[in-house]
């Protein structure tokens, strides 16, 4: 078992060079596959509800939406309460116990996946644990960045969050594979409509084992639970993990703060979905409800008594700091926006391109006519979320030596363009009989705008380890994850909700607005001549 570390100081020279290095390195490439699970496992109903859809489950196409809806939710909630972890409980012990828990979801799924007959509320029930996965971003993150000197941290934060959000990618190409062979028994279903995997579009009538898409992950989270007991350290220093003296406390600790998170999102979408979808029906509006989802579980946390009170009362200090505030909002747009069309980029090119959009005998247009030439939404979504993972460690390296704000601002604008670009392509596509058409000029602006999202991910950790001291930076990566994470909901409701109503280049009109009052906010705080911190 890896032992606990005292007097840890990166900056030291001479500390990093002969035990630091290898120390931090051993835990980043522990870390980095226990995040690549989470995502997996958080955003695989992305995937899974486009191959339910092709399968024929008896759900409607709004109910599939709202899988990935209430995984993005419980996922971007979850990462409060663990944005304060790695004081709380330590890195180890943190990694560990979030790592296992992600067995649940996925062998849940696995059973569920069997029956065509289990009801809409066990997989919601699934898809708000698999939230497990989306919480453990903000934790990892911050133990991170206790780990290396500042000089290395746009690099070793884009690694650990680059090839950690591989798991979109990994996910994307992993589980369509899986569900073609019947590697974990079970019966197979018959496909009802075309499918595919990235090497190439898949028959109707052929078998599918889809509760692969949930065992297949127990493959990889049996063994990585054990190297991270095994082989991560915690830091006992005061400025990280001073008080973390049982592991059975701390794993209480950290159970019982992602209860709250889990109580406080079950709330939350009550209040948003239909009673059909085992809301409440009152369908109050999203802005509405997730800013009182986020203020619930801070205000929660802060009232659990002793020791983690006094903890999160020295924690909550970064809400003290307006640059925590600007932080969260362009972490937002870049974070935000790529886990938001990770999530719904299969489903959407499905019900976009998948179907034909052609008007009826009354000159009514319908939506519902399957599109034999469409393109496989299996073949195509895992590109997207591949090239942002990609290209983050190298947005990292870039505003190591140019800056992260000038960075920011050169993807900003790149972003707004390229969201213009693809909901013009889009409503040209949602109002073609050959959609396919424009499936390509649509497909590539996409790839341009992932690609931003993966660069300027780099850029913000960069200006975060900047701005914010040692002992704050690490609590403001968890917390501005925490709020872009639900980006995750936000995204895949509006997809939804425009597409119901038949504009859903509305969608894309409103997050190029919300870029465009980054570009501002970034350039008006960080790299304007007077700015404090100018160009971090």
């Amino acid at each position: 078992m890896a032992k606990d570390l005292y007097n840890w100081n990166p900056e030291d020279e001479k500390q990093w060079s002969e035990t630091g290095k290898a120390i931090a390195n051993r835990n980043l490439w522990i870390s980095i596959p226990c995040l690549l699970c989470g995502f997996a496992v958080w955003l695989y109903w992305g995937i899974i509800t486009v191959q339910m859809l092709n399968i024929g489950f008896p759900f409607e196409k709004a109910e599939l939406f709202t899988l990935m809806a209430i995984a993005g939710l419980s996922g971007a909630t979850l990462r409060i309460p663990s944005t304060f972890f790695i004081r709380i409980a330590g890195g180890r012990n943190t990694i560990f116990l979030t790592t296992a828990l992600l067995i649940l979801p996925a062998l849940g799924a696995g059973i569920a996946l069997q029956d065509q007959n289990t009801p809409l509320w066990v997989f919601q029930l699934l898809a708000l644990l698999s939230g497990f996965g989306g919480g453990n971003f903000a934790s990892s993150m911050s133990n991170i960045s206790f780990f290396f000197p500042k000089k290395v941290q746009g690099l070793s934060l884009g690694l650990n969050a680059g090839l950690g959000n591989f798991g979109v990618t990994t996910m994307q190409i992993l589980v369509p594979l899986a569900m073609t062979f019947g590697i974990f028994g079970g019966l197979p279903m018959v496909l009802e409509s075309t499918s595919g995997t990235l090497i190439g579009k898949i028959p109707a009538g052929t078998d599918a084992w889809i509760h692969n898409a949930g065992f297949v992950w127990l493959v990889f989270l049996i063994p990585l639970t054990i190297m991270a007991w095994f082989g991560m350290n915690n830091i006992r220093d005061e400025h990280v993990s001073p008080d973390v003296n049982s592991t059975i406390a701390a794993f209480i600790k950290i159970l019982g703060m992602l209860l709250i998170g889990i109580i406080t999102a079950v709330i939350g979408l009550w209040f948003m979905l239909p009673e059909s979808a085992g809301g409440s029906g009152f369908n109050v509006s999203k802005w509405i409800v997730l800013p009182c989802v986020i203020a619930l579980t801070v205000f929660l946390l802060k009232m659990i008594p002793g020791e983690i009170s006094n903890s999160l009362k020295r924690q909550y200090k970064i809400f003290e700091n307006k640059h925590t505030w600007v932080m969260t909002i362009i972490y937002t747009m870049t974070f935000g926006s790529f886990i938001g069309f990770s999530a719904a980029f299969p489903l959407a090119i499905k019900v976009i391109f998948g179907f034909k959009h052609v008007v009826d005998a009354d000159g009514i247009m319908t939506h519902d006519i399957a599109n034999p030439n469409g393109p496989s939404a299996l073949m195509f979504a895992w590109m997207g979320p591949f090239i942002g993972a990609l290209i983050r460690p190298v947005g990292g390296i870039i505003a190591d030596k140019m800056g992260g704000a000038k960075v920011t601002q050169i993807i900003s604008i790149i972003m707004v363009a390229s969201a213009l670009g693809v909901a013009y392509y889009m409503k040209q596509a949602y109002q073609s009989a050959t959609p396919e058409e424009f499936f390509w000029p649509f497909f590539g602006l996409f790839l341009i705008l992932f690609t931003a999202t993966g660069l300027g991910n780099g850029s913000t950790f960069r200006t975060i380890a900047m701005v914010f001291n040692k002992e704050q930076a690490g609590p403001v990566l968890g917390w501005t994850s925490a709020v872009a994470a639900y980006g995750a909901f936000i995204i895949p409701k509006v997809f939804g909700e425009q597409i119901k109503a038949t504009t859903p280049e509305y969608a894309l009109y409103g997050f190029a607005t919300f870029y465009l009052v980054c570009v501002l906010l970034n350039w008006f705080t960080y790299l304007r001549s007077n700015s404090e911190y100018k160009n971090p």
